[in-house]
C-alpha cells in the first residue's frame, strides 16, 4: 500500500485506489502517514485532530475503527500508547530522502547524480501538500515545511543543472517565476545571475542583481548575502581585460576573507562614485582596496591607479603626487584634462594625515570629471558629500571552541605561517587564540605568524602580553609605520591632539565596553561623548551596536594606551573599579524583582569591565572592594547559569585576608554556597563552609545553612535551618528556602514532600516576579512530574522554564531543560522528536555549552540502548565519557554513565564487568550525595540479578524508596518490571517489591550494596 499526501490524498493498494471517505478520516490518514511505521502517540493524534479540544480518545478509537475498515487489513495496528500505519511507501518521506541525496551529490560535486535525484524529487509533487487536511494546525505546519524543501529542492535542482552544462535559456523563465513567488528569497536571484551571465546576457544580470539589491534594501533594510554577492562579482572579473591600464601590482601573497566587503565598495562605486575604506592601522584597509582595484580593473578603460600618499610630508604635496603617478606635470588643470576622457579608478591610500588637501582635491576631481571614480583609505573619512564609508574591521575570529579554519583571521594566519614553516597545520586553539588577542588585525596575525621561523604557535601566544617587542620583524620594503605592530599604533597615537591622547590613555583601562557616562566617571574629563566620537573618527575605537551609545576599544590599541598611562594607571583603575562597583550595588536589589530584565541586560553590557574590577581588586589585595562586588554580583552569576565560574570568583574574594567585617560577607558566603550546590561541586573540605556570618539579613544569607548542608550531606540539620527561617516575609527568600528545602528532601528520597515545596516555590518566585528563580522551581516540578507520567504538565513546565530563560537572554543555559523536555517527550512516545531535538544540541554549529553535552550525550545513548541500537548507544556513552574529561567533576554524571555502562555489559551477557560498573556508580551516587542517581544505579542491579526474581523485584523496590517513588515510566523500570511480573505473578512480585518499600534509605543502599558483594 501507498500513501501521497503531496497534493490531494491518494491511496494504492496494488495498483489500486482506496476510497477513504470523511474529512476527519483523511486528516487522520495523513497525520500517521506523517510517521509510516512508527508509533504516533493517541495523545499527538487527538491534539492534531481535535486542536480546539474535543470529544477526545473515544472519538478517536472511533474513528480509527473506521478507518481500519477502510484500509487493506493488518495496516493500520494497535500498539501500546498510540497506532502504526504499515506502509511501502509515503511521498512526503520519500520526496525528503530524494532531495537530501541530490543536495548532497550537488554539494559533493556529483551534478549529474544530483539533477537525477532532484528531479525524481519533484515529480512526486501533485498539488498543495496535504491539502486534504488544510485548516489543521499539524497540516498547515507540515505543508509550509514540505513547500520550503520544495522550493529548495527546485534551487538545487537549477543549480545542479548549470553545473552540469545545461543550456541556460529554458531556466532562466523558471528562475524569474520562482523570484517572483518568493520576492525576498536571495537564491533565486543568485541563481539567475549566473545563468543570464552564462547565456550571454551580463549586462541584464548586473540589473538583476541591483534591483534585488534595492528591494532587499528597501524591504528589510539589508544587503545581498554571500553567495548573490559572489555571483555578481564572478559578472564584474569575467568583464574584458584587453584595455586595462594603471599601475596596480601583483601582491605577493593571497587575499584572505572580506568577500562581502569587496562585493559592497565594487557595488557602491558604480551607485555612487566616492568610497572611503575607514579602520585602525593594520586592518588591511591597503590591500582590500587594491583587490577591488583589481576585481573591477577591466571595467575602467583609463585604468586603475594607485597613490601612495604615506610619504607625503606637507598637504600641499597631494596633488603633486596624484599628477606623478599619472605621469603628469604638477597642477590640477592638467589632471581635470587626464581624467575628463576615459573612466577611471583613482586609489587614494593613507590619507589620514593630509586628510584636509587630499578632501579638497577629491571634491575638485569629481565635480569635473564625470568619469572619474575615488577609493581612498584612511583613518577618518574624508568629509566630502557623496562619500560612502566602508568600515574595514579586524578579521572574523573564532571563539573559544569554534572550528578555528571557519574564520578568515586563522585562515590567513595559517597561510602566512606555512609560508616560514612548511607543514604547519592549525591544532587545537591556539591560533584562535592568537587571533583572539590580537583583535584579528591582519598585520599584527601577518607578524606572529612570521615568528614561528623561530618559536611554536604556543609560544608565540605565551608571548602576547609582550606584543609590541615580540611583534617587530615586518616586511622590509614596507613603510617603517608598517614594519612593526608598535609603528602601526604610534602612528594613529601621533595623529590626535593632547587632550585626545590624555583621554585614550585613560580608557585603555577599560577592557570591556566604554559608555560616555562611564568614560567620564573614570577620567574625571568632561565633554566624553564628543571626545568618543572623535576617537572614533580616527579609528581608535568602534562603535558597539545597540540602544545606548557604547564603544569599545581593541586590546592592542588598549595595550599601546596602558603603556603610554604608565605610572598613572593605578590611579584610573582605582577610579575603574570604584565606577563599577557602584553600578553593581546599584543593580543588586533589583535583580530579585520585576524589573530585572532592564537590570541584568545593563550588567551583561558591563560584564567585561566588572569582571576586571572585581580581579583588580582581588590581585591588590583590596578585600573590601573585592567582597562588596562579589556580594552585589552573586545573584547576576546565579541567574547567568555558570555556577561552578560563580563560585570560583566569589570564593577568591572570600579568601582574601581582611582585618575586620565587611559589607556584603553574608551575601557573597551566600552566593558562594548556592553556586557551589547548583554546580556540582564538591566543598566538604572547604574552611569557607563552616563560616557563618554574624549578621544574615541578606536574602542570599538566608540559604547559607541549607546550602552548607546539602554539601555536607546533613539533610536534617538544612531542613531545621529552614524552618527556623519560615514563616519569611520577602517572597524571594520565602521561594528560594522552599527551593531549597524542596532539594534537600529531594536528596534523601523524600518526593511527596518536595513536590509540595516546588509548589510554594513556584508561587513565591511569581509573587517576586522573579524568572531565573521560577525557572529553575519548574525545573524540579518537571522532574517529579515526568516520574509520575505526567508528561503534558512536565512538557508544559519544560517550556514555561525555557521561555523565562530566554526572557533573561540566557538560551545557551536551558541546556538541562531541553534534555529534560526530550527525556519528557520519549517517556510519552514521541521518541522520533525527542532524538531529533538531542541531535539538535550537538548538530556542528549548535554552541551548546559543555558542561551540558554529557547530559545529551546520556540521553542519546540511553534511547539508543532502548531500542536496541547497541552500537549507537556504545558511541554515545563513548562520547559523554569525553565530554565529561572537559568539564569539572560532576559524581552524578559519572554514576549515570557507570550505570549505562553496566545496562550495556548486562545486555552482552558480561555480568562481572556490569557489577565492576555498578559498584563505581553506587559508591559515587552515595558519596554525592544524591538518592535519586543511586536510584538509577538500583534500576541497573535489579536487571544484573534478574535470575532471583524476588530479590530483583525487592532490589526494584528499594530503589524506588531512593528515588522517592516509583519511576514505572522508566524504560529500564519497566523493562526489567515487566519481566519480573512474568516470572514471579502479580502477587509475589508485589509482595517482594513491597519488601523492599519499606526501607528507608540507609536500608535501601544497604539492599543493593548486599546483592553486588553476592556477585
Amino acid at each position: 500500500m501507498r500513501v501521497g499526501i503531496l497534493g490531494p490524498l491518494v491511496v494504492t493498494d496494488q495498483g489500486k485506489d482506496v476510497a477513504v471517505g470523511g474529512a476527519r478520516l483523511r486528516a487522520l490518514l495523513i497525520r500517521l502517514a506523517l510517521d509510516p511505521g512508527r508509533t504516533v502517540t493517541a495523545d499527538s493524534l487527538v491534539q492534531a485532530l481535535w486542536p480546539e479540544g474535543g470529544p477526545g480518545a473515544h472519538a478517536l478509537q472511533a474513528l480509527v475503527s473506521r478507518l481500519r475498515r477502510c484500509l487493506p487489513e493488518g495496516r493500520l495496528r494497535s500498539v501500546p500508547g498510540g497506532y502504526v500505519l504499515d506502509v511501502e511507501g509515503v511521498d512526503a518521506p520519500e520526496f525528503e530522502r530524494l532531495a537530501s541525496e541530490g543536495g548532497r551529490a550537488l554539494r559533493d560535486g556529483d551534478a549529474r547524480v544530483a539533477v537525477q535525484r532532484l528531479r525524481a524529487a519533484l515529480e512526486l509533487w501533485r498539488g498543495e501538500a496535504l491539502a486534504d487536511a488544510a485548516g489543521l494546525p499539524f497540516a498547515d505546519a507540515a505543508a509550509v515545511r514540505f513547500e520550503a524543501l520544495r522550493v529548495s529542492a527546485t534551487e538545487d535542482r537549477v543549480a545542479a543543472e548549470l553545473a552540469a552544462g545545461s543550456e541556460p535559456a529554458h531556466l532562466v523563465a523558471q528562475l524569474e517565476e520562482l523570484g517572483a513567488r518568493h520576492p525576498l528569497r536571495e537564491r533565486p536571484r543568485a541563481l539567475l545571475v549566473e545563468a543570464l551571465h552564462r547565456g550571454g546576457r551580463s549586462a541584464e544580470a548586473l540589473a538583476v542583481f541591483e534591483r534585488f539589491r534595492g528591494v532587499l534594501a528597501e524591504e528589510l533594510g539589508t544587503g545581498p548575502g554571500h553567495e548573490l554577492q559572489d555571483a555578481y562579482m564572478a559578472v564584474l572579473r569575467a568583464a574584458p581585460r584587453e584595455r586595462v591600464r594603471g599601475n596596480l601590482r601583483t601582491p605577493p601573497t593571497s587575499f584572505v576573507g572580506r568577500e562581502s566587503e569587496c562585493a559592497w565598495v565594487a557595488r557602491r562605486l558604480w551607485e555612487g562614485r566616492l568610497v572611503t575604506l575607514v579602520g585602525p592601522g593594520g586592518a588591511g584597509k591597503t590591500r582590500l582596496a587594491t583587490k577591488v582595484g583589481a576585481d573591477l580593473a577591466g571595467r575602467f578603460p583609463g585604468g586603475v591607479w594607485v597613490v601612495e600618499l604615506a610619504a607625503v610630508t606637507e598637504p600641499d604635496e597631494v596633488v603633486r603626487a596624484v599628477a606623478g603617478v599619472l605621469g603628469l606635470r604638477d597642477g590640477t588643470s592638467r589632471l581635470v584634462e587626464a581624467l575628463s576622457a576615459d573612466e577611471t579608478l583613482i586609489v587614494l591610500d593613507n590619507c589620514e594625515h593630509v586628510v584636509g588637501q587630499a578632501a579638497r582635491l577629491v571634491d575638485e576631481l569629481l565635480g569635473t570629471c564625470a568619469g572619474l571614480r575615488v577609493l581612498a583609505t584612511s583613518r577618518e573619512r574624508l568629509g566630502v558629500d557623496g562619500e560612502a564609508l566602508c568600515p574595514v574591521p579586524p578579521l572574523d575570529v573564532p571563539e573559544p571552541g569554534e572550528d578555528g579554519l571557519a574564520s578568515a583571521a586563522v585562515r590567513l594566519f595559517a597561510e602566512r605561517a606555512a609560508a616560514v614553516r612548511p607543514g604547519f597545520v592549525v591544532r587545537g586553539d591556539v591560533v584562535g587564540e592568537i587571533c583572539r588577542r590580537l583583535d584579528g588585525l591582519p598585520l599584527a596575525i601577518e607578524l606572529a605568524a612570521a615568528r614561528l621561523r623561530s618559536l611554536s604557535a604556543e609560544q608565540v601566544a605565551a608571548r602576547l602580553d609582550d606584543r609590541f617587542r615580540l611583534l617587530n620583524g615586518g616586511n622590509r620594503t614596507a613603510l617603517p609605520r608598517h614594519r612593526t605592530l608598535r609603528a602601526v599604533v604610534a602612528w594613529s597615537w601621533d595623529l590626535l591632539d593632547d587632550d585626545e591622547r590624555r583621554f585614550a590613555e585613560r580608557l585603555s583601562v577599560f577592557p570591556g565596553t566604554v559608555s560616555p557616562a562611564t568614560a567620564s566617571r573614570v577620567t574625571g574629563l568632561p565633554g566624553a561623548l564628543e571626545m568618543l566620537d572623535s576617537l572614533v573618527d580616527r579609528s581608535l575605537l568602534q562603535v558597539v551596536d545597540g540602544p545606548e551609545p557604547r564603544f569599545r576599544m581593541l586590546e592592542t590599541i588598549r595595550e599601546y594606551g596602558r603603556e603610554r598611562l604608565a605610572g598613572e594607571a593605578g590611579r584610573f583603575r582605582a577610579a575603574h573599579v570604584r565606577c563599577f562597583l557602584e553600578l553593581a550595588e546599584r543593580a543588586e536589589p533589583h535583580l530579585r524583582r520585576p524589573e530585572q530584565l532592564e537590570w541584568i541586560l545593563l550588567l551583561d553590557g558591563e560584564r567585561d569591565n566588572l569582571l576586571a574590577a572585581l580581579q583588580y581588586a582581588v590581585d591588590t589585595g583590596d578585600a573590601e572592594a573585592a567582597v562588596r562586588m562579589g556580594a552585589a554580583l552573586a545573584t547576576f552569576w546565579m541567574i547567568q547559569g555558570d555556577h561552578a565560574e560563580a563560585a570560583r570568583r566569589l570564593r577568591q574574594a572570600l579568601l582574601l585576608p581582611r582585618r575586620a567585617a565587611v559589607p556584603g560577607e553574608d551575601a557573597a558566603l551566600g552566593g558562594y554556597v548556592f553556586n557551589t550546590v547548583l554546580s556540582g561541586g564538591d566543598a566538604r573540605d572547604d574552611p569557607l563552609i563552616g563560616e557563618r556570618p554574624e549578621k544574615a539579613d541578606h536574602p542570599l544569607a538566608a540559604l547559607i545553612e541549607p546550602a552548607v548542608a546539602l554539601l555536607t550531606d546533613d539533610t536534617g540539620g538544612g531542613v531545621a535551618a529552614i524552618d527556623r527561617r519560615l514563616p519569611e516575609d520577602d517572597p524571594w527568600t520565602r521561594a528560594a528556602l522552599h527551593l531549597m528545602r524542596a532539594m534537600l528532601n529531594g536528596n534523601r528520597g523524600e518526593m511527596g514532600q518536595a513536590r509540595q515545596d516546588i509548589a510554594v516555590a513556584q508561587d513565591g518566585f511569581r509573587a517576586a516576579g522573579e524568572r531565573a528563580g521560577l525557572a529553575l522551581a519548574l525545573v524540579f516540578s518537571a522532574e517529579s512530574q515526568t516520574v509520575a507520567g505526567e508528561f503534558r504538565e512536565a512538557v508544559a513546565a519544560l517550556e514555561e522554564s525555557i521561555g523565562l530563560l530566554r526572557e533573561l537572554g540566557q538560551d545557551a543555559a536551558a541546556g538541562m531543560q531541553r534534555v529534560m523536555l526530550a527525556v519528557a517527550r520519549a517517556r510519552s512516545g514521541d521518541v522520533r522528536r525527542a532524538r531529533d531535538e538531542l541531535s539538535a544540541m550537538i548538530a556542528p554549529g549548535a554552541a551548546t555549552p559543555a558542561r551540558y553535552l554529557v547530559s545529551v550525550r546520556l540521553a542519546l545513548g540511553d534511547l539508543a540502548r532502548h531500542t536496541g541500537a547497541v552500537d549507537e548507544a556504545r558511541e554515545q556513552y563513548a562520547a559523554a565519557a569525553r565530554e565529561l574529561d572537559r568539564v569539572p567533576s560532576y559524581p552524578q554524571y559519572r554514576s549515570l554513565l557507570e550505570a549505562a555502562h553496566a545496562q550495556m555489559a548486562i545486555g552482552q551477557d558480561e555480568p562481572n564487568a556490569a557489577a565492576r560498573h555498578l559498584r563505581k556508580a553506587l559508591t559515587l551516587a552515595a558519596d554525592a550525595p544524591d538518592m535519586p542517581i543511586a536510584a538509577v544505579a538500583g534500576y541497573a542491579i535489579a536487571r544484573l540479578v534478574a535470575d532471583d526474581p524476588e530479590g530483583a523485584a525487592e532490589v526494584l523496590g528499594a530503589a524506588s524508596v531512593l528515588r522517592g517513588s516509583p519511576d514505572a515510566f522508566n524504560p529500564d523500570v519497566a523493562e526489567v518490571g515487566g519481566r519480573l511480573r512474568t516470572a514471579l505473578g502479580e502477587r509475589a512480585y508485589r509482595a517482594a517489591y513491597d519488601r523492599g518499600r519499606r526501607l528507608d534509605v540507609t536500608g535501601a543502599l544497604a539492599l543493593l550494596n548486599d546483592q553486588l558483594r553476592r556477585r
